[in-house]
């Protein structure tokens, strides 16, 4: 059975409701590979045959669609933003390996686990799949969630799962088609974008943390190119207009409604909907929101446009308004409805 719903989309540290913000599957993969085509993607209706009503409506819908697309790629922005690993941040197709549990000061995602140490990596499947080899555990408590662009977990390595022998996996990617070498189990991600969200229990005594940083060590991250092969990751670049100070939720929080649904629209090209998506996928083409379409608010006429200014408030608004919907418990909110969401986009 999948994990939790990964912490960047919880409410806060003491109101933690894990929330189905989108449905093509991950944040990080739900995605079949009969996903909608973005080669053909719907034109944008009239704007003469929406009312700004009707076309809030359906923004409002989309907003919620997309939150955990957006956020699962201002998370990824920020994360591998460096030239190499650097505490809790590693290059795309690196692995960070945080060495002690995380203070009270770290802020890159929230509610992290208290007693095991992470192990994290960004990878982009798109060209090419990527092969993670997981050490013998020795029976220690262990997993190792892999989450599609929507936050879905398209599987979870570990103990509870797959035992802690030596085990080898292949991520693929949409459409993915070839053969693996002997010994190596294919994953199949829905999206291009992965997240892999390792957690290593850990005791937290020095001769315990040794332990974990050794199995740590052992696990690989390479390309299928390189895999068997010697292999140095190449430096990172860095892109100093990312924001490498505001926390991420702040982030996608503040975009513009045309920034983000601009953004949305280019990630669905390499992490496309999946065929239950397609109702609404079909209604955000009413608006021009296609996977790899430009937005463009101005072509909805001006009355639209004002009406859909809104929309980026109103839609963390709704998202919220699902936390109140939980029973509180001595002062914490939480689900346990997690890790696959279908169509339950809140």
């Amino acid at each position: 059975m999948p994990e939790s719903r990964e912490e960047t989309l919880f409410v806060n540290s003491r109101h933690r409701v894990a929330r189905r913000l989108v449905a093509l599957g991950a944040a990080l993969a739900v995605l079949a590979t009969s996903a909608c085509s973005p080669s053909t993607p719907e034109k944008p209706a009239e704007s003469g045959q929406l009312t700004p009503d009707e076309a809030k409506a359906i923004a409002l819908d989309a907003y919620v669609y997309g939150y955990s697309l957006v956020t699962v790629e201002m998370t990824r922005r920020v994360m591998t933003n460096v030239e190499k690993v650097d505490g809790p941040r590693a290059p795309m197709g690196q692995l960070m390996r945080m060495r002690e549990y995380p203070d009270a000061q770290f802020r890159d995602v929230t509610a992290p686990n208290a007693d095991t140490l992470y192990t994290n990596g960004f990878v982009d499947v798109k060209d090419e799949p990527w092969v993670l080899s997981l050490p013998d555990a020795h029976d220690r408590y262990y997993l190792f969630p892999m989450l599609d662009g929507y936050t879905n977990v398209f599987e979870v390595p570990g103990k509870r799962t797959t035992g802690t022998g030596p085990q080898t996996y292949a991520i693929t990617g949409p459409g993915w088609k070839g053969t693996l070498p002997a010994g190596v189990t294919e994953y199949k991600s829905p999206t291009s974008t992965v997240w892999l969200l390792g957690r290593i229990y850990c005791t937290g005594t020095p001769e315990d943390y040794a332990a974990v940083h050794k199995m740590q060590d052992e696990i690989s991250l390479v390309p299928l190119s390189s895999y068997g092969k010697p292999y140095t990751p190449p430096a990172g670049k860095i892109d100093p207009a990312i924001d490498m100070k505001t926390p991420v939720r702040d982030q996608v929080n503040n975009l513009s409604t045309e920034a983000y649904f601009d953004l949305m629209a280019a990630l669905m090209k390499d992490n496309p909907p999946t065929e239950a998506d397609r109702p609404i996928v079909d209604k955000m083409a009413k608006l021009g929101i296609v996977p790899g379409g430009k937005f463009d608010i101005d072509k909805l006429g001006s009355d639209i446009a004002t009406a859909l200014q809104s929309v980026p408030k109103e839609g963390v608004e709704k998202i919220l308004a699902r936390f109140k919907e939980l029973d509180d418990i001595n002062g914490w909110r939480f689900t346990t409805q997690t890790g696959q969401y279908g169509t339950d986009y809140l």
